[in-house]
């Protein structure tokens, strides 16, 4: 009792971190995290579009060499250091502590992916009107070139004039995304006035956030067993109907047929590695710090398997909910399914919506889709401030983790990033979102950072020690296949990738007419190089504050720092006990 008393003490005086009740709501939280946007509309599009079935071979390949291997990599490190993405680089290799920093940037980024949720839920909201905006032409934002659902829906015998139409006018979803829900600016120049709806919206996404993590782990891990299942019941349902709808096989056909020809294409290879990175939440520090909250002795090894098969089989079988209702629309429309196959926003808040309200029961099918991108949304959004602020916490632990100031710490972030997002709701939102999303948090900014990690964990730290830390951790000793991938393949991959990256680069343009001025593109290559460049500047002026001579401070700073936390733990309690028994005796 007295000992148990003692610990509990001594956890509350140092502010103790906490951990997850149980290992159901780890899985929950990090499929959650994982298993988002990506699945819905970037896998389906890029498998339909780099060859049908032939990607799966280049994504399967990429997915057990890189994904796999970076995701036991990040989560057994967290579980072994028991901190944040930025204090945990002290007890692996503090010379690399400026990769921990690099993620802090990239997380203010990644923070502007809420306007997704915002968007969903405004679509959500007109879902319950006795008619779909969408679906017609009689509304006050539509112009004289807008065609509605009804002329959609009764397509000419001949295909070649139902696609000029197309061409020449624009479609009522469109509109309404355009001019009712962006009510689009000129450009970034213009920035326009807040949208008061969509500015509530985004309040109401951000008090969400608040409540799913303002108690830490205890909150995410409740509120997990919702946010993380109920996409999947919608999946299920919208599977069910797609399946039944004219068309779909089509539209199936389309997304897998396999053309094998495509994998000699080198850019093939290039997305089925970009997506493997963005859909498995590599290397952004997320995962280190979910793996944190874990028992030191958590099988970590076996659930990197079972996640990302979770993961995968998600992105494959939403191919299947994407693909039947486009293949639906254009046997509606008369055209082929290549001409209302898209990628991004246009395909979840244009072409959806428009084949939602082709069915019986529109209203219905449009809740059940809004409510599912929702809820896709809102785990990797709060998991991700969450991270954000536990490294940071991780950083002033007696300042942030005393009593009552965790709270009030995750109010003011909320807060703070409510008002500066505020500049997404404009009218030039968009342009802004775009910028962000292509610059802040691009394929560049993943590739070192799974170089780096690769470099300062399986070189510096050593491959061996992180087999044989997993093998304690979990009583399983890793193939010697995973040492291969740390040290050789992943590394290469990605020097390979970010060099090709480089050379392939082109400015963005938006619906390939607006450019953005000059300034934009130096703004947004000063985002990237913010994230791209903590990892070199951080060991650079740590190698000109440490004393001694430079190989006595690369030797410094190359080694861990400090002993994990829970060998820590161990040894405090081990202590306690020895304290306890010589109180016994002397009594």
């Amino acid at each position: 009792m007295n000992r148990e008393r003692r610990k509990t003490e001594n956890q509350m005086r140092n502010g103790a971190r906490g951990q997850w009740t149980n290992k159901t709501e780890y899985i929950l939280v990090v499929a959650g995290n994982v298993v988002g946007l990506g699945n819905v509309w970037r896998f389906p599009y890029l498998c339909y579009k780099n060859g049908g079935g032939a990607f799966l071979v280049p994504y399967g390949l990429l997915a057990v060499v890189c994904g796999i291997p970076l995701f036991l990599l990040e989560t057994s490190s967290g579980q072994y250091t028991q901190e944040g993405f930025i204090t945990c680089w002290r007890k692996l290799c503090p010379l690399a502590q400026g990769i921990g920093y690099g993620h802090l940037v990239r997380t203010f980024y990644d923070f502007s992916y809420i306007i997704i949720q915002v968007w969903a839920l405004f679509y959500l909201v007109f879902s319950f009107t006795s008619q779909l905006p969408w679906a017609n032409c009689d509304n006050t934002w539509n112009t004289v070139n807008c065609i509605g659902l009804q002329i959609l829906d009764s397509p000419s015998p001949n295909m070649t004039t139902n696609q000029t139409m197309l061409t020449n006018t624009t479609s009522a979803a469109t509109e309404f995304w355009e001019r009712r829900v962006l009510a689009m600016s000129g450009g970034l120049e213009e920035l326009g006035s807040v949208r008061w709806e969509l500015a509530l919206c985004l309040l109401a996404c951000w008090v969400v956030c608040y409540f799913s993590i303002w108690k830490g782990v205890k909150s995410t891990g409740k509120v997990a067993y919702f946010t993380a299942t109920f996409p999947y019941v919608m999946l299920l349902i919208l599977l069910i109907r797609g399946l039944t709808l004219p068309g779909a096989w089509e539209g199936i056909y389309f997304y897998l047929y396999p053309d094998m020809t495509r994998l000699a294409n080198l850019e093939v290879w290039i997305e089925a590695g970009s997506q493997i990175c963005f859909s498995y939440s590599v290397a952004i520090g997320t995962l280190n710090v979910l793996g944190s909250y874990n028992q030191h002795n958590n099988n970590c090894y076996k659930d990197c398997f079972w996640i990302c098969l979770l993961n995968s089989g998600t992105s494959f079988v939403a191919g299947f909910v994407v693909f039947s209702v486009l293949g639906f629309m254009a046997q509606k429309q008369g055209v082929t399914v290549d001409n209302v196959a898209e990628s991004g926003p246009g395909l979840v808040f244009v072409v959806y919506p428009q084949a939602t309200a082709m069915m019986p029961f529109p209203q219905f099918w449009s809740v059940c889709f809004f409510l599912m991108l929702f809820f896709l949304s809102v785990d990797p959004h709060f998991v991700t401030v969450e991270c954000f602020i536990t490294s940071i916490s991780d950083l002033f632990p007696k300042l942030l983790r005393a009593a009552g100031r965790s709270e009030i710490f995750v109010l003011f972030i909320c807060l703070l990033f409510f008002f500066i997002h505020l500049t997404l709701v404009t009218e030039g939102g968009i342009y802004i979102f775009q910028l962000i999303d292509y610059y802040g948090c691009t394929r560049a900014c993943h590739y070192c950072m799974a170089l780096s990690e690769c470099l300062a964990i399986a070189w510096i730290f050593g491959a061996d020690r992180v087999i044989k830390n997993i093998e304690d951790m979990t009583g399983q000793r890793p193939s010697v296949f995973f040492k291969l991938c740390w040290k050789y393949i992943i590394p290469l991959l990605s020097l390979i990738s970010f060099i090709l990256y480089l050379v392939g680069y082109t400015h963005l343009k938006i619906n390939s007419w607006y450019i953005y001025p000059d300034w934009a593109y130096t703004l947004g290559w000063t985002m990237t190089l913010s994230s791209v460049l903590m990892m070199p500047l951080w060991a650079a002026g740590q190698m000109c504050l440490t004393p001694g001579t430079f190989r006595q401070r690369l030797y410094v700073l190359c080694r861990p720092a400090e002993d994990p936390a829970w060998k820590r733990r161990e040894m405090e309690e081990e202590r306690t006990t020895v304290e306890l028994r010589t109180s016994a005796v002397t009594a």
